[in-house]
């Protein structure tokens, strides 16, 4: 029943069904950086601080399933909260992407047909994240990386 349509992608975000909702995260691992949200600016800035459940190889959840048993705050990405949270996302997310009307990138595996070429363009968080509990959170500042939000 949950089948991938052919260009399911192009589709409004809201006629995915779960399996195509799910199928269009491009495994950048970026989400689950930790960000810094300025209240008095409203600026919100990305850090290499990853989310302790990332695995900073493959870039996915090593607990996604169960992960607000774990990380109760990590958010839920669904088509009724997208508008609430797409800015929150980094700009090269194909949530927001498709939010926002535009394409999905060129290396995104729906596109290249590859899981590694999100990893190949640069696009990926693999290998230079720190994760969260070797950095205490007043610390984070310090880590805060551009351009991705």
């Amino acid at each position: 029943m949950n089948k991938l349509r052919p260009e399911f992608w192009t589709k409004p975000l809201k006629s995915l069904n779960p399996a195509e909702w799910e199928a269009l995260c491009d495994g950048c691992g970026k989400c689950c950086l930790n960000k810094l949200e300025y209240e008095d600016t409203g600026e919100l800035v990305f850090t290499r601080v990853a989310c302790r459940l990332l695995d900073g190889e493959t870039c996915r959840c090593t607990q996604y399933d169960i992960r607000h048993q774990f990380v109760p705050e990590c958010v839920t990405l669904k088509p009724a909260s997208i508008a609430d949270i797409a800015y929150w996302m980094p700009k090269t997310c194909a949530y927001r992407l498709r939010f926002e009307g535009k394409p999905l990138e060129s290396w995104h595996y729906l596109i290249s047909g590859s899981y590694e070429t999100v990893h190949e363009a640069g696009q990926s968080v693999r290998g230079w994240t720190v994760p969260e509990f070797e950095v205490p959170e007043e610390d984070w500042d310090d880590y805060t990386i551009e351009d991705l939000s």
